[in-house]
């Protein structure tokens, strides 16, 4: 009597599928794109988190930063060539990706499996923050490149709206998990971390580095719409200063201690 032979049930290895030459064309995209969140990305991130929090200093200190960042040679150019194009490609390319996904059990097999659905929501919900974001902020309401003066202002009004308030913090989050965690994928698929040990260690270290860009940016997010700041003009002196202390020093009527820059 003939049997019917079970089918034969894949193994599930633990780790991360590595980006082989053998795929085609495909893997030059895929390592561009795996490249790209770190950097310029993941750069521009870092240095973006930064310069945000700058806005825990007040108005002033915020806008010369922003004065600063739009004073540097050729930055239209940079702009576009390290920011805009390199963050359109890996976020159309991202959802490509995730569109024509396989299953994923052998190569995430159980918490892996849902690290990689959240990254892959979080890196959707970060792709239309980032496109909302540049739009408003960059393209729309007040010219930040030509009147930095009002950069904290422009923030702060946007932020008196509580649903996009909530967003930004929703983005802040995903956008530091979707680092975070793309951080760690890429020193996995790229061969930096072999072995399970050397992962389990590293991915302790995303997951700090994460927690610490997610709170920057949060304590960014309050200086606007805390207390200490409230109804901030519209411009500000951006050749005042913040000074040391000291005695019969003037102060600003946002609170701290101010010197005239010749």
């Amino acid at each position: 009597m003939a049997t019917v032979q079970p089918s034969a049930v894949p193994q599930v290895q633990r780790g991360v599928e590595p980006l082989r030459a053998n795929q085609g064309a495909s893997f030059i995209w895929r390592k561009l794109h795996s490249l790209l969140g770190i950097v310029p990305i993941g750069a521009f991130l870092l240095e973006h988190l930064l310069s945000n929090f700058e806005a825990l200093k007040g108005p002033i200190a915020y806008g010369v930063q922003v004065k600063f960042l739009n004073s540097l040679p050729l930055v239209r150019v940079l702009e576009w060539v390290f920011i805009f194009l390199p963050i359109l490609y890996h976020g159309i390319y991202g959802v490509y990706i995730w569109l024509r996904g396989k299953s994923n059990i052998v190569y995430y097999p159980w918490a892996g499996n849902w690290m990689y659905l959240v990254q892959r929501y979080t890196g959707l919900i970060a792709f239309v923050y980032i496109g909302y974001h540049v739009a408003t902020q960059r393209f729309m309401g007040a010219d930040l490149p030509n009147h930095p003066a009002a950069a904290f202002w422009k923030v702060q009004h946007e932020l008196a709206n509580p649903w996009i308030l909530a967003v930004y913090v929703v983005a802040m989050i995903a956008v530091c998990w979707h680092f975070a965690y793309g951080v760690w994928l890429f020193a996995a698929k790229w061969g930096i971390t072999p072995g399970e040990i050397a992962r389990r260690r590293f991915g302790y270290v995303c997951a700090a580095g994460g927690v610490l860009l997610a709170a920057m940016g949060l304590a960014s997010i309050w200086a606007f719409v805390g207390p200490k700041y409230q109804n901030a003009p519209e411009n500000v002196p951006l050749s005042i200063l913040v000074a040391p202390v000291h005695a019969g020093a003037t102060y600003h009527p946002n609170g701290f201690q101010c010197v005239a820059r010749s």
